[in-house]
């Protein structure tokens, strides 16, 4: 029997999930933009987690990013919260400091007035605990059965002195994740599928806790869509390294591990909104992760650098005895409407 043509004319959830569909994807999109590319010779690391204008001595760090969420509310959060702090947090990863978002609401006819005031209050209460002001934005309301419930878009600039980029990694630079990851996709898995878990989301924004060790930083980001996998793959094919993770040292609850499990799911491609993963010199470890640890006692060193040999570059994972095996590039369905 022959196997079944996949048809590569339609868009599945698999693009939107973080791993690889979705790098094909973006490199589709860009390579179908290329006179807008061309306009852009200004802006710099337009592949990172924001753009970068130059203004002199200051850089002008902008992003943007949309946010549908299945459940709209979960443990710790909802899609407010989570709108407000990733787009925050995409800037801090690249060392700019945030001074404003824009808002853009979408809202399904027969909504909630009293759900779309908590969620606002929400992203109030982010704007609070960041110092970061909403600045402008634009609100629509679209016929019952053409949306699910509600979609945010949030974008944002900031202003840096020095870029931190994904191609940073530096050969014998430590890995440190500033603690442990995959919380909030725990969360609302479990919720999902009713399944019982303490764990909460892990979702906050984190300039403030980046620009506390920002200067020690060589490169940084936050995991979320594909998790630890895909966006420490990431770092390193940009930065030509070979990451090695130590297996007794993965910032993975056993709780996280267990449903992880039981759901089938990948703990590698497991989401995080408030946690960031980072490269610092060996000589800067320590004193980076004295200063996280104020913020989180689970920050820590997961693993090192190593210079990638013959275009070996990529995650590997330094088993509990001492194998090594490879980390991938998540592939197929991952998670969708979690972030």
């Amino acid at each position: 029997m022959r196997a079944k043509k996949q048809n590569n004319d339609t868009i599945e959830l698999d693009h939107g999930g973080g791993g690889y569909k979705s790098w094909e994807l973006i490199e589709e999109i860009r390579g179908n933009m290329a006179d807008s590319r061309r306009l852009a010779k200004k802006w710099q690391n337009c592949e990172d987690d924001a753009a970068v204008y130059n203004l002199g001595k200051q850089k002008l760090v902008f992003t943007t990013d949309a946010f549908i969420i299945d459940p709209i509310f979960f443990p710790s959060g909802d899609i407010g919260k989570i709108a407000a702090c990733g787009t925050i947090n995409d800037l801090a990863v690249m060392g700019a400091k945030p001074i404003g978002l824009s808002l853009s609401i979408v809202i399904e006819e027969g909504f909630s007035k009293k759900d779309l005031l908590k969620i606002i209050r929400s992203i109030n209460n982010v704007s609070k605990e960041s110092g970061v002001p909403i600045v402008t934005g634009d609100t629509k309301v679209t016929e019952k059965g053409k949306l699910d419930k509600i979609e945010i878009t949030t974008a944002g600039v900031g202003l840096a002195g020095k870029i931190i980029e994904n191609k940073g990694i530096e050969t014998g630079d430590l890995i440190i994740a500033s603690g442990d990851l995959g919380e909030h996709g725990i969360a609302l898995l479990s919720q999902r599928f009713n399944c019982k878990s303490k764990i909460k989301s892990d979702c906050k924004p984190l300039n403030k806790e980046i620009g506390s060790v920002a200067s020690y930083l060589h490169s940084c980001k936050d995991p979320t869509r594909g998790g630890l996998a895909a966006n420490l793959y990431e770092m390193a094919e940009k930065s030509g390294a070979r990451i090695i993770l130590e297996e007794k040292k993965l910032p993975y609850k056993k709780e996280a591990f267990a449903l992880a499990e039981l759901l089938g799911i990948d703990i590698f491609s497991l989401p995080s909104e408030g946690r960031f993963i980072a490269a610092v010199s060996e000589g800067d470890a320590e004193k980076t992760l004295k200063i996280l640890k104020k913020n989180n006692p689970e920050a820590k060193i997961i693993g090192r650098a190593e210079k990638a040999s013959n275009k070996n570059s990529g995650v590997f994972l330094k088993t509990s005895i001492g194998g090594i095996r490879e980390i991938e590039m998540p592939r197929g369905k991952l998670i969708p409407r979690i972030c």
